[in-house]
């Protein structure tokens, strides 16, 4: 793609406008491509929130919206970096076999001599080949292939990354590897073969327990969400290394969009056979603080093992909130300062929430949706009260108010 200097001219004065009304009503300047200047507006103003990196390059082009819905975020390439870092061994070259965009790409070259970036959609190569130079990134190879077709012809590597799309055509909820294209747990030998490391970016759609069952050679897992929104599954498969899928270590990690290149907290790290193994004792009744585990914790599963770890009682087995008597600083998650509780009489809720007109409400484990109790309680969204309908262990099913505590 390339734009002519009236084009760049007229993204780069309407950079932050509205392209909704640009569209509508800009007027027909000679020499603009009007519709590719949208085209790129558009996806710059996405770049500056999801990519910051790449959007501080002003020649930087994009592909249409869809691709950039789909791309990685810049904090999750920046943590699949970090996981590569990890690992011990040369990095002479790595081949991406499914670039996209080429976001991951661009945060995992700079730790490799040579680069294969492979993609099939003509569009997103010519995009590759015009972005990776403008990133100072010259050592990356662009291929037009098929992932499967590159990787038998692809002499060796020492690692590889592979993002598979799932395949639905109906919009439908894929929980299977096997539902994805390309599919890892076919390739998986050849994968291995081919290099020692292969990083998988896998939806965090699919179930996390079957991956583990279906791929043979799991070094490690790790659920990654954004902003307590879970957006990725990362496995690393290593070749000659075999384990039971229990004790395939699992990290869970909370990644900021705004977060400094440390990645923020350390992730909670478990296994399957210890969080069946871990003791977790139940409250009869909410103590003095609550908490809710992150996203990444709740997809992943550990929820006995959080309890154990973080010296806490359990409201219910199936309610994932947590309480204690005295505050824990470093929960993965949200903490509170519990106000008070009681059942769903008229009286004790009255008593419970006084004129409140406004609260932040949740349910965990509770036989109502969070509208229909809102507007059985008459509550508006917002504030500084929360409130949480769940089930203790008794069975009794309550209502928790509650204030953050910062933490």
């Amino acid at each position: 793609m390339t734009l002519n200097d009236e084009t760049l001219r007229f993204i780069r004065r309407h950079a932050r406008d509205d392209v909704r009304m640009l569209a509508l009503h800009a007027r027909h300047t000679p020499g603009v491509d009007l519709a590719a200047a949208i085209t790129q507006i558009a996806g710059r103003q996405v770049l500056a929130a999801k990519v910051p990196l790449w959007a501080g390059h002003a020649d930087i082009l994009c592909p249409q919206r869809l691709s950039l819905e789909q791309c990685s975020s810049e904090a999750t390439a920046r943590h699949k970096a970090r996981i590569v870092g990890r690992y011990e061994g040369p990095r002479r070259r790595l081949a991406d076999l499914t670039g996209g965009l080429g976001i991951d790409c661009s945060f995992l070259a700079p730790m490799f001599a040579e680069v294969d970036y492979v993609e099939r959609q003509e569009e997103l190569c010519d995009l590759a080949r015009h972005n990776f130079p403008t990133l100072g990134l010259d050592h990356i190879q662009v291929h037009r292939a098929d992932a499967a077709d590159f990787l038998r012809d692809l002499p060796a590597a020492d690692w590889l990354f592979m993002d598979p799309a799932r395949r639905d055509d109906h919009g439908g909820r894929t929980v299977a590897i096997a539902d994805c294209e390309p599919d890892a747990a076919r390739l998986e030998p050849l994968l291995l073969e081919k290099a020692r490391h292969t990083l998988l970016k896998l939806s965090p759609m699919l179930d996390l327990t079957q991956a583990l069952q279906t791929l043979k050679h799991v070094r490690e897992a790790c659920v990654a969400a954004v902003d307590n929104e879970c957006k990725e599954l990362l496995l690393v498969l290593e070749r000659d290394y075999e384990t039971a899928p229990d004790d395939v270590p699992i990290s869970c990690v909370n990644l900021s969009a705004k977060a400094d290149d440390d990645g923020g907290a350390p992730p909670f790290t478990f296994s399957r056979r210890t969080e069946r193994e871990a003791p977790c004792p139940l409250a009869d009744a909410p103590h003095a603080y609550l908490y809710e585990p992150n996203a990444a914790l709740l997809k992943a599963g550990a929820f006995r093992q959080v309890a154990a770890a973080y010296a806490l009682h359990k409201l219910h087995p199936s309610s994932h909130l947590y309480t204690s008597d005295r505050r824990v600083e470093d929960f993965p998650g949200r903490a509170f300062r519990v106000e008070g509780w009681s059942g769903f009489g008229k009286k004790e809720l009255k008593a419970l929430l006084g004129a409140e007109k406004r609260a932040n409400l949740s349910v965990r484990n509770f036989p109502a949706s969070v509208a229909d109790l809102r507007k059985r309680l008459r509550l508006a969204e917002g504030g500084d009260v929360y409130l949480f309908a769940t089930t203790l262990a008794d069975g009794q099913k309550v209502l928790i108010r509650a204030a953050k505590t910062g933490c």
